[in-house]
C-alpha cells in the first residue's frame, strides 16, 4: 500500500441534533443522513506527493443511517491541485492503500455505492476551532457555516466538546451549530439548518487516526 498522512482541519455538518446521533451509536435524528464537509490540510502526503495547503470538501446522503449503506458521496477538490495531488486525495477519500474500517473516508466510501463525478472548483474557507466558528464556500456547489451553539437560556457561546478514544475520525472535537445550503448539484441537502456541526483537528493515516 502506498504510505499516506494527514493533519488537516474539518468543518462538519449534518442534519441531526447536536452531538450527532453517529457519535453515540444511535439512529439519526429524523431516519437520513446528510453531511456536508469541509477540511484543510495543514500539512500530508500520499507517497511522494506532498499535500500541504490543498483544502477538499464532500456531500454526503443515505435513505437511512449510513451502516445501512446505499448512499451517495460528492467529492470535491480544489481547482489549484495538481494532477498528483487530485488523485492523492481521490484514492484517500475513496478508502484505497487504508486498511480495512480504519479511517472515516473508507466506511463513507463503502457506505457510498454511488459516486458523482469529482468536482474541482475554488474553495474559500476560513475555519478556527478554538472560537467554532467558520464558513467555507465552493461556487455553484455547496456554501457552510458554523458558529457557536448557542445557551438556552442566555444566549451566549456553550461551549461543548466530543471525545472519542477509539474513533475512526477524530479523538477530539469542538461541538457547533452548523447550516449548509447546496446549489443544483448532484446531491442537494435540504434538512441542514441550525443542526450539528464539529470542528476537528485530524490526524491520519492508512492505519486510522493518529492519537496527539
Amino acid at each position: 500500500m502506498t504510505p499516506w498522512e494527514i493533519d488537516a482541519l474539518e468543518l462538519g455538518n449534518c442534519n441531526c441534533n447536536y452531538g450527532c446521533p453517529c457519535q453515540f451509536s444511535v439512529a439519526p435524528t429524523h431516519g437520513t443522513c446528510e453531511a456536508a464537509v469541509v477540511m484543510e490540510i495543514k500539512s500530508g502526503f500520499y507517497g511522494d506527493t506532498d499535500l500541504s495547503g490543498i483544502k477538499f470538501a464532500q456531500m454526503l446522503k443515505w435513505p437511512g443511517a449510513i451502516h445501512e449503506g446505499n448512499g451517495e458521496m460528492q467529492l470535491i477538490i480544489e481547482e489549484t491541485a495538481s494532477e498528483d495531488q487530485r488523485n492523492a486525495i481521490t484514492a484517500i477519500t475513496t478508502g484505497k492503500d487504508t486498511e480495512e474500517m480504519a479511517t472515516v473516508f473508507y466506511i463513507f466510501s463503502a457506505m457510498c455505492p454511488t459516486k458523482h463525478e469529482t468536482i474541482y472548483s475554488k474553495i474559500d474557507s476560513d475555519l478556527n476551532l478554538e472560537k467554532r466558528v467558520g464558513q467555507a464556500s465552493i461556487n455553484g456547489v455547496m456554501e457552510i457555516k458554523a458558529t457557536p451553539i448557542a445557551n438556552i437560556v442566555s444566549g451566549e457561546p456553550h461551549r461543548i466538546g466530543l471525545t472519542v478514544p477509539y474513533g475512526f475520525e477524530f479523538r477530539h472535537a469542538e461541538m457547533a451549530s452548523g447550516t449548509t445550503k447546496t446549489f443544483g448539484g448532484n446531491i442537494e441537502l435540504l434538512n441542514n439548518s441550525e443542526t450539528h456541526a464539529h470542528f476537528a483537528r485530524i490526524y491520519m493515516n492508512g492505519q486510522g487516526v493518529i492519537n496527539h
